[in-house]
């Protein structure tokens, strides 16, 4: 989970989660904690480090296994074993190979799924481990996925967060690399201690070199995703990636799955829950809030009463049921909804509904304002032609502020406060008239747009926002596409049809506010810098300037699409 080396950063998550536990009292409540540390053979010989918490009193106990490649969480792991311990639960705590002081080579991903099988294999024999649940979050909740269909008879549930099993939507949204999530990452987790500056690792060029051009090392598992920009790419259904994706539908246990509409791994979890083994989603719970990756309000300036962003109090309410009590759950679908500050039950997500229907709001070209401002109109559609025009150079790309993508510029997660329009030329800015009513959206918000390039290829972002009574405006959904996704070659100076697809939200824009869109052609370091040539991504090592047409009116019906109820 944790990719950011701040210590002030990790002492502040830390007291949150104690604050959680503390508010999570345990009857009993055990005083004695006993630790050790053990080394757990894998099937190739390899020993790898396993930390052990238990209750002071006799077991067998109920006990929750975590593996976990990241030392920086050492604190973290010995906080929750203390205070798992306390409620009379054993923690088993194993280290990644190669990582902290386990042996091996580290290598992201691969070795988890043999690894993590050898240590189940090892609890079936250890007798003071009595029934198990898997447990984690980011990195650590894949190390539980992988596990899901093939768990060992002690296995009862597995609580997965904020992690989906579809690798390619974690990495790529139509052809645009999540740079701030996976290069980031890769930085961080390269094996040495990488010290090249962030910003010029992200905008190097050709990509596929940073490594060995500023980290001094080859990460070829890096070169690996930069080269595979395409969904259809067999990279991504074949070998690792291809079993992992394929896992929910095979999975044997009860899974909580927790998940927030600022997460940078969203789309893939919704897509593992929505391909879970239906057995298994019977008995399986499913809740996504309004808060980051690590669990903390995104909304800037915005402190509501019913977030309630806590990983802890419902994750043991999950383990006393499953793991103590040996109960099979029932279905539990829970989502909370921006801006009524409200949670809700359904059966499924998106909820089926009789009242779903479709909102346009068109693009017009149109203003009559300094600095422009163009029209966004709910229903009616433009009839006069006509065409919004910027120059887009990838020297120069717009700045990341606020974003659901993103994982080491912590500072910009979420919705922020947005800048008024006109401060850069290369944003192109839409607004729509006060609404009449409010308006609940429910899931995927799409854009589509009619656009035109001077370059054989380029980028076209989106952001939506919406003003708060004092007329600040906070983004609450970003995207973006490539104009040549999905095709092989585009002509300049060609219109095209495109889209701008943006992962689901539930989201409650009140009567009275103003809806804003602003259209531009990067958004970094949330997405890599397209250079406006086309080819491979990141063997590309040179830019140039692309002018770019937005097109509306009848003929060419640019257009947001909210799934409203």
């Amino acid at each position: 989970m944790m990719t950011t080396d701040t210590d002030d950063f990790l002492q502040r998550y830390l007291t949150n989660i104690r604050a959680q536990y503390d508010a999570s009292p345990s009857t009993p409540y055990i005083d004695g904690v006993e630790t050790k540390t053990v080394k757990v053979a894998c099937r190739d010989g390899i020993q790898l480090t396993t930390d052990l918490y238990m209750p002071s009193t006799p077991g067998p106990y109920p006990t929750i296994v975590v593996r976990n490649p990241y030392p920086q969480q050492i604190e973290l792991w010995r906080l929750h074993g203390e205070e798992l311990a306390h409620r009379g639960y054993a923690l088993v705590c194993q280290w990644c190979r190669g990582t902290y002081t386990s042996q091996g080579s580290w290598e992201p991903n691969v070795n988890e799924r043999n690894d993590g099988e050898d240590l189940l294999y090892w609890l079936e024999s250890q007798d003071q481990f009595a029934s198990l649940a898997l447990w984690g979050t980011s990195y650590l909740s894949l190390a539980c996925w992988v596990l899901a269909d093939i768990t060992t008879p002690k296995v009862v549930s597995i609580c997965a967060n904020h992690y989906g099993t579809d690798r390619f939507s974690s990495a790529y949204q139509h052809g645009a690399f999540r740079s701030d999530v996976l290069t980031s990452w890769a930085m961080q987790n390269a094996g040495d201690t990488v010290e090249a500056d962030y910003m010029q690792s992200v905008l190097h060029n050709p990509q596929i070199c940073v490594d060995t051009d500023l980290w001094g090392t080859r990460l070829d598992w890096y070169r690996d995703w930069v080269s595979h920009p395409d969904a259809d790419d067999p990279y991504w259904s074949e070998g690792f990636w291809g079993l992992l994706k394929g896992i929910p539908a095979k999975a044997k246990v009860p899974m909580f799955i927790q998940e927030g509409w600022f997460d940078h791994h969203l789309g893939s979890s919704l897509h593992s829950y929505e391909e879970l083994n239906p057995e298994v989603k019977e008995h399986s719970w499913f809740k996504i809030g309004c808060w980051n990756h690590y669990f903390q309000n995104p909304l800037e300036g915005i402190s509501p009463k019913n977030l309630n962003a806590d990983e802890i109090s419902e994750t043991l309410e999950w383990f006393d049921l499953t793991v103590k009590q040996g109960k099979v759950p029932q279905k539990k679908v829970e989502f909370y909804e921006i801006g009524s500050d409200s949670w809700h039950r359904t059966s499924s997500w998106p909820p089926q509904s009789e009242a779903a229907r479709q909102l346009e709001f068109f693009l017009d070209s149109s203003t009559n304002q300094i600095p422009a401002i163009h029209r966004l109109a709910a229903g009616a559609l433009p009839t006069k032609q006509g065409a919004v025009e910027f120059d887009y150079d990838p020297r120069n790309p717009v700045p990341t502020h606020g974003g659901e993508a993103l994982l080491a510029t912590m500072d910009e997660i979420g919705a922020k406060i947005q800048d008024a329009p006109g401060q850069r030329q290369d944003i192109i800015t839409f607004e729509s008239a006060p609404l009449q009513s409010d308006v609940h959206i429910q899931g995927s918000i799409s854009i589509d747009l009619y656009v035109s390039t001077s370059a054989p290829d380029t980028a076209f972002t989106a952001k939506l926002m919406c003003s708060d009574q004092n007329g600040a405006f906070r983004n609450y959904r970003t995207s973006i596409t490539t104009i040549g996704a999905g095709t092989k070659s585009y002509v300049p100076g060609e219109v095209r049809k495109i889209r701008i697809e943006m992962w689901d939200i539930s989201w409650m824009i009140p009567s009275g506010s103003v809806i804003r869109c602003d259209i531009s052609s990067s958004d970094t370091p949330q997405y890599s810098v397209h250079t406006n040539f086309s080819g491979l991504w990141s063997k590309q090592d040179g830019t140039q300037i692309a002018h770019q047409k937005v097109l509306t009116g009848s003929k060419t019906p640019s257009c947001i699409t909210f799934p409203v109820v």
